[in-house]
Parts: C-alpha cells; sequence; structure tokens
C-alpha cells in the first residue's frame, strides 16, 4: 500500500473520503490551492424508509436486528449508480484502512460503504483492530510500512486515539483531514490555537487515561499541524475557519449527487435523531419530550435513528410518539439521495443540518434545526456544550431555524 492512504473509523468518513477522492480526481495534479467554504448550492433534506419489522444494520454477522421492539426497516441493496465503475472515483492509488469499530450498527454500514467503495476501484482494506487482546500491536506492526510509504495520509478522525497513536509512527509529508461530523469545526479551532485535542462533549478534568496518552497526544497534533516539510489540507462541509497554513477543500458532495438520486418525495416530514444523549450532553426525558413536540408540530411520521442511538432509547420513542423507527444501514446523505425522503426534514444540531442540503441540493426538500434549550442540557454536561451546539445550528445556513414550543 503506497500512495495515498486513508483510516476511517465509521461510515461517514470512508464517505467522506470518497467525496474526496471524487473532488481530487477533477483537478489536474498537482491538486489546485484549496479555498476556503462559501456557500454554496442550497439544498433540501431527504431520508429513506423501508418496510415494518425487517432487519437492517450490517452484512454477513454484523446484522443490527430487531432493537428492543423498535422497527428497523431493511434498506434494500445499494446498486452502483449509472455513472458509478471501477476507477470512476479516482485517484488510482488510494487504499482505505478500515479500523473497523466494535459495535454491529457501526460494522454493518462500514461494510455496505466498503463495497461502494470497491465498487469505485478504491482498494479497501478491513482492519480488526480492536477484536481480541494483541488487536492493537498487530494492527500498528501491520500499518507502519504502508504508513511510511504514503505519500499522503488522509484522516477521518483527527482525536481519534486510534489514529494518533498510529501517527506517531511516522509523519507523512501531506495530510487531509475529512469531516466526521462536526469534531471538524472544533479540530480547525483547536490546532489554530495550539491547544490539545479534545472532543467538544468531554470535560476539560483529565484523567488517569488522558495523562497516559497525554505525550501521544501532544506528538500527534505537531504531526497534524502544517510545517516546513508538511503540507495539512480540510476537506470539509463544513463552516470552518483555515488554520494558519492550511487549505480548506470543499465538499459539496458531488459525488454522491452523481451517483443516487433524485429521491421521490413523501407529502410529510422526517425527523433526524442524535446521540447528544448517549454522550451526556443532553437529558434523556428532554430529549423524548423534544422529540414528541416536534414530531406533532411538524406531522412527522418517521424517525431516522443515529447509529449510537441505544436500543432502550430508540424502543421509548417509538413506543411514546408512534414515530417509526428506522435505522439506516448506510450513511443518511446517501439514504436521503436515493429516498423516498420526507418534503421536510427537522433536525437537532448536527452535521447533517450542514451535509443534507448540500446532498439533496435542487430536490426541493426544506431542511429545519431545533436548537438544544439550555435545560435540555445535563448537569455535568461539558461547560463548552451549549455554545458549540448553538455554533453548529447557527453556522447552518441553508437550513431554516425552529421556534421549540
Amino acid at each position: 500500500m503506497t500512495g495515498q492512504l486513508a483510516f476511517v473509523e465509521s461510515p461517514v468518513q470512508l464517505l467522506n473520503v470518497l467525496e474526496w477522492a471524487h473532488t481530487a480526481a477533477l483537478q489536474d495534479p498537482p491538486r489546485l490551492q484549496a479555498v476556503p467554504p462559501q456557500p454554496t448550492r442550497r439544498a433540501p433534506v431527504p431520508a429513506t424508509g423501508g418496510p415494518t419489522g425487517g432487519q437492517g444494520g450490517g452484512q454477513g454477522g454484523d446484522r443490527g436486528g430487531d432493537r428492543g421492539g423498535v422497527s428497523v426497516p431493511a434498506v434494500p441493496a445499494v446498486p452502483a449508480g449509472p455513472a458509478a465503475g471501477p476507477g470512476r472515483t479516482g485517484p488510482g492509488d488510494l487504499t482505505v484502512v478500515v479500523l473497523s469499530p466494535t459495535d454491529p450498527m457501526s460494522r454493518g454500514q462500514l461494510r455496505r460503504m466498503a463495497q461502494l467503495a470497491r465498487d469505485e476501484g478504491v482498494t479497501v482494506k478491513w482492519q480488526d483492530a480492536r477484536q481480541g487482546r494483541g488487536a492493537v500491536v498487530r494492527t500498528l506492526r501491520e500499518l507502519a510500512g504502508p504508513l511510511r510509504a504514503a505519500d499522503r495520509v488522509i484522516i477521518g478522525d483527527p482525536f481519534s486515539r486510534y489514529v494518533q497513536l498510529l501517527l506517531t509512527l511516522f509523519g507523512p509529508r501531506r495530510v487531509t483531514v475529512v469531516d466526521d461530523g462536526t469534531a471538524t469545526m472544533e479540530f480547525a479551532a483547536q490546532l489554530a490555537r495550539g491547544e490539545r485535542l479534545v472532543r467538544w462533549h468531554r470535560r476539560g478534568s483529565r484523567g488517569p487515561r488522558e495523562l497516559v496518552l497525554a505525550p501521544v497526544t501532544s506528538m500527534a497534533r505537531r504531526k497534524l499541524a502544517p510545517g516546513r516539510h508538511r503540507t495539512v489540507e480540510i476537506f470539509t462541509s463544513l463552516p470552518v475557519e483555515p488554520p494558519p497554513g492550511t487549505t480548506v477543500l470543499v465538499n459539496d458532495f458531488s459525488w454522491t449527487r452523481s451517483r443516487f438520486g433524485p429521491p421521490r418525495l413523501t407529502r410529510g416530514a422526517d425527523l433526524v435523531g442524535t446521540s447528544l444523549v448517549e454522550t451526556g450532553v443532553v437529558d434523556p426525558d428532554e430529549y423524548l419530550r423534544a422529540v414528541t413536540v416536534l414530531a406533532r408540530t411538524h406531522g412527522a411520521t418517521r424517525y431516522f435513528a443515529h447509529r449510537r442511538e441505544s436500543a432502550e432509547k430508540l424502543h421509548r420513542i417509538a413506543v411514546e410518539t408512534g414515530l417509526e423507527v428506522v435505522r439506516p444501514d448506510l450513511p443518511l446523505e446517501l439514504i436521503a439521495r436515493r429516498g423516498p425522503i420526507g418534503r421536510t426534514v427537522v433536525s437537532f444540531p448536527s452535521t447533517v443540518v450542514h451535509t443534507l442540503p448540500l446532498a439533496l441540493a435542487g430536490t426541493g426538500v426544506k431542511v429545519a434545526v431545533c436548537e438544544i434549550a439550555p435545560e435540555w442540557l445535563r448537569e455535568n454536561a461539558s461547560p463548552r456544550a451549549q455554545g458549540f451546539l448553538a455554533g453548529v445550528a447557527g453556522t447552518a445556513t441553508r437550513t431554516e431555524r425552529l421556534e421549540f414550543g
């Protein structure tokens, strides 16, 4: 494995690597200077459903299954779009290493995304990086050589301890960071300020584990920063201020739009779930109340679950609101683009309020964002949570702001 080497740990990261490769293939080598993000096409939002009671999730042994009484519609097999085919995405020397997570929903989506990448002519190496004793050491040993040989390294999650550990092996000459949700905004801000890399929803306290890993994090931050012998690029659909010395390349989801859709629109609305309860930011009772009010106000019939939402919470949503809970087995941008999708898509502050309008540009779908009220936050939520979430919603220029009540 040489040339372009990507490390991904989530389905969205892999999708954005394909988007980056598609964008890179449209540029003449050497790659052109990137431009900072700017308002692009206006777009709406979709989502996909299916018959109630099927199994979703993965392939083979990674099936999501029926989760605690929650409807898990089966999403049809994803065909390559009419323009798809080997080598269409480029660059031809791209290898994607999937550092496989352990939860079944993520693994299932990743296997589907991996097949889409192979259909595009991309080499995909599945690495069970967290399976069994010795997995970390084995993974580091197997990837050390390819990492040293790579001319460019593409990273899906700069906050990942696994990726940071890999970066201690070698400092790549060219680094590209692709979106892994709204964390990209915090990464750019922390890199610009010279701060240590910490996810926005974590509190500032440093426990024993953080102290042990501090040298790894510090070294990784240096290797993710531009320097005399290193260029750094951020490929994003989010509004970020480029840190000094970096370039920003705009992700407008042109690969997704060229391969899938346009979707069939339904008359109703769809809600998009969030894992803010699971990450300890939002109180579960307040979240359920908000979902109930939004569903009633907008006439929503389906709830598209985030892959990290717990089965218990989703069961409660299905029972108490009457919404059909859908566990997509691909990133929502692809599910929405294929359709069917509601004419209105309502979401809490998350990446999709930025990405869905791009993926669904020109379809007529309206995307609306409902901000997180301060009283919804848990007492032990990070002090930065309210400001960060308000920024995510406030910078979503292609969405409609909702008044909650």
